[in-house]
């Protein structure tokens, strides 16, 4: 990293892996690994955002959810960031916009889980996105059908690449998206707080 953000060339293929991270786990680093596999990554940026505007609780400081981010991953494919704390933006449009600004081309995939897909139309401009860079959407366990009969799903259908074509998205032209089916961990964030195993 330099100045605090990660190093990028032109050519590079990144995917782009948004979310509070309260707390991180490893079913998160499960889909870093399949993302960088199944859609020929070179690097996975982990964005720890400062705070979800759909939720109304806030995380767990950001510190606390870097330092735990940082010492849960060992691929060094995987850069964890705090850059939407560092530039100021809170909403997945804005940081993508100044993305594109700061590192021209870099070929950005915007990487989620089949949960985010399933209600992606409440994101702020979350047409936008899909027109600006490739979406890559991983299932996660009982999300599939709420996530392939979502909104956004059904306004982009038209450019939704088939599976066979995962090695491929981050060369393709926006819109263009891609939903894989992959082995998962059935873990999730709010099931290891609601245990008590992480205190915001």
């Amino acid at each position: 990293m330099r100045q605090g953000f990660p190093l990028a060339p032109p050519g590079l293929r990144v995917g782009l892996f948004g979310g509070s991270f309260d707390p991180p786990h490893a079913g998160h680093v499960h889909v870093s690994r399949e993302a960088l596999k199944r859609f020929q990554l070179d690097q996975v940026w982990w964005l720890v955002s400062p705070g979800n505007p759909l939720k109304a609780r806030g995380p767990a400081p950001i510190e606390r959810r870097i330092a735990a981010a940082r010492a849960l991953v060992r691929d060094p494919r995987v850069e964890i960031t705090n850059l939407e704390a560092r530039i100021g933006t809170r909403y997945t449009a804005e940081t993508i916009e100044w993305l594109l600004a700061r590192y021209p081309g870099v070929k950005f995939v915007w990487l989620m889980g089949a949960d985010n897909l399933a209600d992606f139309d409440r994101w702020q401009r979350w047409d936008w996105i899909l027109r600006t860079v490739p979406v890559g959407v991983l299932a996660r366990p009982g999300q599939r059908i709420s996530a392939r009969t979502s909104k956004a799903a059904q306004v982009f259908r038209r450019w939704k690449l088939p599976a066979s074509a995962a090695p491929v998205l981050a060369d393709s032209d926006p819109p263009a998206w891609c939903f894989l089916n992959v082995p998962m961990i059935d873990l999730s964030s709010s099931a290891i707080r609601a245990r008590g195993d992480w205190q915001s």
